[in-house]
């Protein structure tokens, strides 16, 4: 009687394990006698105990934290840099069946990759390029994990840290770089200033009314002002002879 029981658990129990259950994202892997038979899944998969073996993979896509890499730069810079990975597996009988752990497997592969592609730009393209380099990753790192039935989908380069001297200087040229460009701004303003100023100067030279004018509208411009300043209007006769100077100079220049 004992026997029976024993033997009915153990009946039960292979029962029970011959009924595998994959979700919508998972695939299942069936070995017969050691040897690759077929991928089934999803829904209710039924394996022969003792005789099958089942290995489930997912088929949604992995998002890997690569560690921080320390890296010697093109222009010999020691950098810490570290990157995400997002990758699927595309294949799941060459994902079980070409590599022990493809997981594992493509971390590893990702770091050196890393140090390698990084360790052959300059610091500034590091730092200005990082669209160029990211996808330089992951086409690399994408023709690798191919054998493996692994696709990578996107590599990006998350933080790049610098050595303290080598901040403080990007931060004096980046200050310098402000500086130039102010002054640039600047001079340019001030040329463009004494440009109209030069130009108005010519019209009042050819047009003495223009003057007058631009007398009274600097009156008017005092009166509304309250100050106390005091002013007295002189008459524009006594420039007269001034202007009729000046106009003889200028046709005798022009005349030149």
């Amino acid at each position: 009687m004992d026997v029976t029981i024993i033997i009915l658990i153990i009946v039960g129990l292979l029962l029970f394990s011959a009924f595998n259950v994959l979700r919508e994202y998972e695939r299942g892997v069936i070995f017969m006698l050691g040897r690759y038979w077929k991928v089934k899944g999803p829904g209710l998969i039924i394996v022969i105990p003792g005789i099958q073996k089942i290995v489930k993979v997912s088929l949604r896509t992995v998002v890997m934290d690569v560690p921080p890499q320390d890296i010697i730069t093109l222009d010999n810079v020691t950098v810490k840099v570290n990157a995400v990975i997002y990758f699927r597996v595309m294949d799941s009988k060459r994902a079980i069946i070409e590599v022990e752990d493809y997981l594992y497997a493509t971390s590893q592969l990702a770091q050196t990759t890393l140090r390698s592609i990084l360790g052959q730009s300059q610091l500034d393209d590091l730092l200005s390029k990082r669209d160029e380099i990211n996808s330089q990753l992951q086409r690399v790192i994408d023709e690798q994990t191919e054998p493996w039935g692994v696709k990578v989908a996107n590599v990006e380069v998350k933080n790049v840290d610098l050595p303290q001297e080598m901040q403080r200087a990007i931060a004096k040229q980046a200050e310098a770089e402000r500086e130039r460009r102010a002054k640039v701004i600047n001079a340019m303003g001030e040329f463009e200033a004494a440009e109209k100023l030069g130009q108005a100067a010519d019209t009042i030279g050819r047009h003495p009314p223009a003057l007058q004018l631009r007398f009274l509208q600097t009156i008017l411009d005092i009166s509304t002002d309250r100050n106390t300043t005091t002013f007295f209007p002189l008459p524009m006769e006594l420039f007269e002879g001034f202007y009729k100077q000046k106009h003889s100079e200028n046709e005798n220049l022009g005349g030149k």
